[in-house]
């Protein structure tokens, strides 16, 4: 092949390349701008589910997944090795403080980290707590999780509802193995007292930092290393 005809190939192969790249560029650009309506509405919708899980719905009529604040990785949280902030949500009635809800994590559970849900009411009472995820022993230590606790009618996680430091002092926030005032299942006493343990913290944060909280503007930042 002579070195024009050499030169042609390799031009028109490069053209070729080159439209289809911008062709699938173009394509690739128009489905995900078509799709992420319905996934952003999906993973809103998902969201959305695990807060009615900790609040019910009557005790608000704002849009918590709107009204947010972003708090930076702390220890009262279990999450100071987070590089990321964690996102607080704020339910209001007719526009007074009605609940704060966010994610805490138990660090010393029986099978590892221990990922908790909660609401915590302007009353400074818990309002309800869920277990997110957790690798607690599957019949045993799970019972955290309401979804495996085989009490239906009273599950272990509802003793925390409406649980504050006025209806249980501070130094009671133990399971009743450790002289504390909350029930733990004979045989996974670690389960329990991870999680009762992180209520109480997060719990305390919510109380201590309640009146900053409900007043920063919307999409702000709570502790300095915390960034949109």
């Amino acid at each position: 092949m002579s070195e024009p005809t050499a030169l042609r190939v390799s031009l028109r192969t490069a053209f070729i390349l080159t439209v289809f790249t911008v062709v699938f560029t173009t394509l690739m650009a128009t489905t995900y701008r078509a799709t992420k309506p319905a996934i952003d509405a999906s993973t809103e919708a998902e969201k959305m589910k695990l807060v009615d899980e900790v609040l019910p719905a009557h005790l608000y009529d704002n849009a918590p997944l709107t009204d947010t604040i972003l708090v930076a990785p702390r220890s009262e949280l279990g999450l100071e090795d987070r590089d990321d902030p964690v996102r607080l949500l704020r339910a209001r009635k007719a526009g007074v403080a009605a609940a704060l809800v966010f994610e805490a994590v138990a660090p010393d559970g029986y099978g590892g980290k221990i990922r908790l849900m909660l609401a915590v009411g302007a009353d400074n009472r818990v309002i309800g707590v869920r277990v997110v995820s957790h690798k607690e022993t599957p019949g045993l230590g799970d019972y955290i999780d309401p979804r495996k606790d085989r009490n239906k009618a009273a599950p272990w996680i509802r003793q925390f509802d409406n649980q504050g430091f006025e209806q249980v002092p501070l130094t009671h926030w133990k399971v009743k193995k450790d002289g504390g005032h909350f029930d733990a299942r004979a045989g996974a006493t670690i389960s329990a007292r991870a999680v009762t343990h992180s209520v109480r913290r997060a719990l305390q944060f919510a109380v201590d930092n309640r009146d900053r909280l409900y007043a920063l503007p919307a999409q702000s930042s709570f502790g300095k290393e915390a960034k949109p």
